[in-house]
Protein backbone atom coordinates (compact mmCIF):
# COMPACT_ATOMS: atom_id res chain seq x y z
CA UNK A 1 0.00 0.00 0.00
CA UNK A 2 3.06 2.21 -0.67
CA UNK A 3 2.57 5.62 -2.17
CA UNK A 4 -0.81 6.33 -0.61
CA UNK A 5 -1.56 9.78 0.35
CA UNK A 6 -1.23 9.90 3.97
CA UNK A 7 -3.23 13.01 4.34
CA UNK A 8 -0.38 14.79 6.07
CA UNK A 9 2.32 15.04 3.39
CA UNK A 10 5.47 14.89 5.50
CA UNK A 11 5.31 17.06 9.14
CA UNK A 12 8.97 17.98 10.00
CA UNK A 13 10.89 18.66 13.18
CA UNK A 14 14.26 19.96 12.31
CA UNK A 15 15.91 17.26 10.20
CA UNK A 16 13.71 14.61 11.00
CA UNK A 17 10.60 14.26 9.08
CA UNK A 18 7.53 11.40 8.96
CA UNK A 19 5.75 10.28 6.49
CA UNK A 20 4.37 7.25 4.44
CA UNK A 21 6.77 4.97 2.68
CA UNK A 22 6.53 5.51 -1.28
CA UNK A 23 8.10 2.76 -2.81
CA UNK A 24 9.50 -0.64 -2.58
CA UNK A 25 12.87 0.64 -1.56
CA UNK A 26 12.06 2.47 1.32
CA UNK A 27 10.17 -0.66 2.46
CA UNK A 28 13.16 -2.59 2.05
CA UNK A 29 15.10 0.14 4.12
CA UNK A 30 12.47 -0.61 6.94
CA UNK A 31 12.65 -4.28 6.53
CA UNK A 32 16.73 -3.59 7.32
CA UNK A 33 16.83 -1.63 10.18
CA UNK A 34 13.19 -4.00 11.68
CA UNK A 35 16.17 -6.33 11.49
CA UNK A 36 19.14 -4.81 12.90
CA UNK A 37 16.97 -3.89 15.60
CA UNK A 38 14.76 -7.33 16.68
CA UNK A 39 17.79 -9.76 15.21
CA UNK A 40 20.88 -7.82 15.94
CA UNK A 41 19.88 -5.83 19.10
CA UNK A 42 17.49 -7.84 20.51
CA UNK A 43 18.46 -10.96 20.40
CA UNK A 44 15.21 -12.09 18.24
CA UNK A 45 16.00 -15.67 16.63
CA UNK A 46 16.27 -15.66 13.03
CA UNK A 47 15.28 -18.49 10.24
CA UNK A 48 17.46 -19.42 7.94
CA UNK A 49 16.47 -17.19 4.89
CA UNK A 50 16.23 -13.97 7.66
CA UNK A 51 19.40 -14.54 8.59
CA UNK A 52 20.12 -14.93 4.68
CA UNK A 53 18.70 -11.64 3.48
CA UNK A 54 19.49 -9.87 6.78
CA UNK A 55 15.40 -8.70 6.42
CA UNK A 56 12.81 -8.96 9.04
CA UNK A 57 9.70 -9.60 6.71
CA UNK A 58 6.28 -11.03 6.44
CA UNK A 59 3.09 -11.06 4.41
CA UNK A 60 1.66 -8.25 6.27
CA UNK A 61 4.22 -6.15 4.77
CA UNK A 62 2.49 -6.26 1.06
CA UNK A 63 -0.37 -4.93 2.58
CA UNK A 64 0.71 -2.67 5.60
CA UNK A 65 1.06 1.57 5.33
CA UNK A 66 4.69 2.03 6.74
CA UNK A 67 5.01 5.05 8.47
CA UNK A 68 8.62 6.35 8.66
CA UNK A 69 11.19 8.79 10.42
CA UNK A 70 13.66 9.88 7.64
CA UNK A 71 16.61 11.85 8.76
CA UNK A 72 17.21 14.24 5.60
CA UNK A 73 20.69 14.78 6.92
CA UNK A 74 20.89 11.56 5.72
CA UNK A 75 19.68 12.35 2.00
CA UNK A 76 16.07 11.29 0.66
CA UNK A 77 14.64 7.65 0.22
CA UNK A 78 15.95 4.98 1.56
CA UNK A 79 19.24 5.60 2.85
CA UNK A 80 17.12 8.45 5.15
CA UNK A 81 15.01 6.19 6.88
CA UNK A 82 15.84 5.97 10.49
CA UNK A 83 12.26 4.81 12.59
CA UNK A 84 9.44 3.36 11.41
CA UNK A 85 5.60 2.13 12.18
CA UNK A 86 3.52 -0.62 10.13
CA UNK A 87 -0.34 0.44 9.91
CA UNK A 88 -2.98 -2.04 8.58
CA UNK A 89 -6.52 -1.19 8.46
CA UNK A 90 -9.32 -3.39 7.76
CA UNK A 91 -9.48 -3.29 3.97
CA UNK A 92 -5.64 -4.54 3.90
CA UNK A 93 -6.34 -7.31 6.85
CA UNK A 94 -9.47 -8.58 4.55
CA UNK A 95 -7.38 -8.51 1.54
CA UNK A 96 -4.99 -11.06 3.24
CA UNK A 97 -7.36 -12.35 4.90
CA UNK A 98 -5.73 -12.17 8.81
CA UNK A 99 -5.27 -9.57 11.64
CA UNK A 100 -1.45 -9.89 13.21
CA UNK A 101 -2.49 -10.21 16.44
CA UNK A 102 -4.61 -12.57 15.70
CA UNK A 103 -1.68 -15.38 16.27
CA UNK A 104 -1.73 -14.16 19.86
CA UNK A 105 -4.93 -12.70 20.97
CA UNK A 106 -8.48 -13.32 20.32
CA UNK A 107 -9.14 -10.16 18.78
CA UNK A 108 -13.11 -10.76 17.57
CA UNK A 109 -14.27 -7.95 19.88
CA UNK A 110 -11.95 -5.60 18.32
CA UNK A 111 -13.17 -6.98 14.61
CA UNK A 112 -16.88 -6.56 15.70
CA UNK A 113 -16.06 -3.05 16.48
CA UNK A 114 -18.48 -0.19 14.95
CA UNK A 115 -16.22 1.77 13.23
CA UNK A 116 -12.56 2.33 11.43
CA UNK A 117 -9.37 0.00 13.58
CA UNK A 118 -6.20 0.17 13.00
CA UNK A 119 -3.88 -2.04 14.23
CA UNK A 120 -0.21 -0.83 14.99
CA UNK A 121 2.94 -2.70 14.88
CA UNK A 122 6.68 -3.67 13.66
CA UNK A 123 7.75 -0.36 15.71
CA UNK A 124 11.38 0.11 15.84
CA UNK A 125 13.87 3.14 15.91
CA UNK A 126 17.37 3.45 15.30
CA UNK A 127 19.74 3.11 18.17
CA UNK A 128 21.16 6.40 17.38
CA UNK A 129 17.61 8.54 17.20
CA UNK A 130 15.87 6.72 20.28
CA UNK A 131 14.73 10.37 22.08
CA UNK A 132 11.55 11.76 22.75
CA UNK A 133 11.67 13.59 19.85
CA UNK A 134 11.71 10.90 17.63
CA UNK A 135 8.52 9.03 19.05
CA UNK A 136 6.52 12.48 19.32
CA UNK A 137 7.53 12.74 15.56
CA UNK A 138 5.98 9.09 15.05
CA UNK A 139 2.79 9.62 17.13
CA UNK A 140 2.72 12.93 14.90
CA UNK A 141 2.28 11.04 12.00
CA UNK A 142 0.14 8.03 13.64
CA UNK A 143 -2.56 10.72 14.59
CA UNK A 144 -2.46 12.62 11.00
CA UNK A 145 -3.45 9.47 9.59
CA UNK A 146 -6.25 8.85 12.49
CA UNK A 147 -7.94 11.79 11.01
CA UNK A 148 -6.98 10.85 7.18
CA UNK A 149 -8.57 7.89 7.48
CA UNK A 150 -11.56 8.57 10.40
CA UNK A 151 -9.77 5.73 12.80
CA UNK A 152 -11.92 5.09 16.01
CA UNK A 153 -9.95 2.18 17.35
CA UNK A 154 -6.10 1.50 17.24
CA UNK A 155 -4.95 -1.91 18.86
CA UNK A 156 -1.28 -4.10 18.61
CA UNK A 157 0.86 -5.95 20.17
CA UNK A 158 3.31 -3.96 22.67
CA UNK A 159 6.32 -5.65 23.83
CA UNK A 160 8.62 -5.96 26.87
CA UNK A 161 12.06 -7.23 26.61
CA UNK A 162 12.96 -10.97 27.70
CA UNK A 163 10.41 -13.63 28.55
CA UNK A 164 11.77 -13.97 32.50
CA UNK A 165 7.87 -13.33 33.91
CA UNK A 166 9.44 -13.14 37.84
CA UNK A 167 11.88 -9.85 36.08
CA UNK A 168 8.62 -8.44 34.50
CA UNK A 169 6.24 -9.18 37.42
CA UNK A 170 5.87 -5.81 38.44
CA UNK A 171 5.19 -4.39 35.14
CA UNK A 172 3.05 -7.27 33.96
CA UNK A 173 0.87 -6.61 37.39
CA UNK A 174 0.82 -3.11 36.77
CA UNK A 175 -0.93 -2.98 33.56
CA UNK A 176 -3.34 -5.38 34.27
CA UNK A 177 -4.51 -3.87 37.48
CA UNK A 178 -4.72 -0.52 36.21
CA UNK A 179 -5.02 -0.59 32.85
CA UNK A 180 -7.32 -3.12 31.64
CA UNK A 181 -9.62 -2.84 28.57
CA UNK A 182 -13.43 -2.56 28.97
CA UNK A 183 -14.99 -6.20 28.40
CA UNK A 184 -16.47 -4.95 25.38
CA UNK A 185 -13.55 -4.17 23.55
CA UNK A 186 -10.97 -6.37 25.56
CA UNK A 187 -8.51 -8.86 23.53
CA UNK A 188 -7.92 -12.13 25.24
CA UNK A 189 -4.63 -13.86 24.32
CA UNK A 190 -4.85 -17.69 22.79
CA UNK A 191 -5.99 -19.91 25.72
CA UNK A 192 -2.45 -22.52 24.57
CA UNK A 193 -0.47 -18.89 24.80
CA UNK A 194 -2.58 -17.66 28.06
CA UNK A 195 0.16 -16.23 30.73
CA UNK A 196 -1.56 -14.37 33.94
CA UNK A 197 -0.49 -11.03 33.85
CA UNK A 198 -1.20 -10.37 37.70
CA UNK A 199 1.80 -12.32 39.24
CA UNK A 200 1.59 -10.39 42.81
CA UNK A 201 -0.03 -8.37 44.84
CA UNK A 202 -0.59 -4.82 43.02
CA UNK A 203 -0.21 -3.13 46.48
CA UNK A 204 3.12 -4.27 46.91
CA UNK A 205 4.17 -2.37 43.63
CA UNK A 206 6.52 0.41 43.30
CA UNK A 207 4.59 2.38 40.56
CA UNK A 208 7.06 5.36 40.15
CA UNK A 209 9.62 2.61 39.57
CA UNK A 210 7.54 0.05 37.57
CA UNK A 211 6.47 3.19 35.44
CA UNK A 212 10.39 3.90 34.38
CA UNK A 213 10.75 0.26 33.73
CA UNK A 214 7.92 0.48 31.25
CA UNK A 215 9.25 0.68 27.11
CA UNK A 216 8.83 4.23 26.03
CA UNK A 217 5.88 2.85 23.34
CA UNK A 218 3.87 1.22 25.95
CA UNK A 219 4.10 4.48 28.39
CA UNK A 220 3.21 6.23 25.28
CA UNK A 221 0.15 4.04 24.78
CA UNK A 222 -1.09 4.47 28.18
CA UNK A 223 -0.63 8.46 27.86
CA UNK A 224 -2.77 7.89 24.83
CA UNK A 225 -5.45 6.75 27.35
CA UNK A 226 -4.31 2.97 26.33
CA UNK A 227 -5.63 -0.41 27.79
CA UNK A 228 -3.81 -3.95 27.85
CA UNK A 229 -6.00 -7.33 27.04
CA UNK A 230 -6.30 -10.14 29.49
CA UNK A 231 -3.48 -12.39 29.51
CA UNK A 232 0.15 -12.05 28.29
CA UNK A 233 2.17 -14.20 25.59
CA UNK A 234 5.75 -14.99 25.35
CA UNK A 235 7.14 -14.73 22.10
CA UNK A 236 10.72 -16.96 22.24
CA UNK A 237 11.39 -15.87 18.64
CA UNK A 238 11.90 -12.19 19.29
CA UNK A 239 12.85 -12.91 22.71
CA UNK A 240 9.56 -10.99 24.14
CA UNK A 241 6.86 -10.48 26.49
CA UNK A 242 3.43 -9.70 24.33
CA UNK A 243 0.56 -7.55 25.62
CA UNK A 244 -2.07 -6.50 23.71
CA UNK A 245 -2.98 -2.94 23.73
CA UNK A 246 -6.11 -1.02 22.64
CA UNK A 247 -6.71 2.79 22.42
CA UNK A 248 -9.85 4.69 21.93
CA UNK A 249 -9.09 7.43 19.36
CA UNK A 250 -11.75 9.44 21.19
CA UNK A 251 -9.86 8.68 24.54
CA UNK A 252 -6.67 10.39 22.87
CA UNK A 253 -6.40 13.85 25.44
CA UNK A 254 -8.05 16.75 23.63
CA UNK A 255 -4.58 18.76 23.93
CA UNK A 256 -2.62 15.70 21.82
CA UNK A 257 -5.71 16.11 19.26
CA UNK A 258 -5.52 20.26 19.34
CA UNK A 259 -1.59 20.36 18.95
CA UNK A 260 -1.48 17.64 15.63
CA UNK A 261 -4.49 18.86 14.25
CA UNK A 262 -2.73 22.53 13.82
CA UNK A 263 0.52 20.51 12.74
CA UNK A 264 -1.73 18.71 10.00
CA UNK A 265 -3.13 21.79 8.99
CA UNK A 266 0.24 24.07 8.99
CA UNK A 267 1.46 20.58 6.65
Amino acid sequence: MTGQDPGFGELRAGNLGVRLAVDAAEVDAVQALRYRVFYEEMGAHADAETAATRRDRDDFDAVADHLLVVDHDRGEGAGSVVGTYRLIRRPAAVRLGRWYSASEYDIGRIIAFDGEILELGRSCVDAAYRTRGTLQLLWGGIAAYVFKHRIALMFGCASLPGTDLDALADELTYLAAHHMAPEAIRPRALPERYVPMLRKDPATIDVKRTLAALPPLVKGYLRLGGFVGDGAVLDHQFNTTDVAVVVKTDQVTDKYYRHYERKVREA
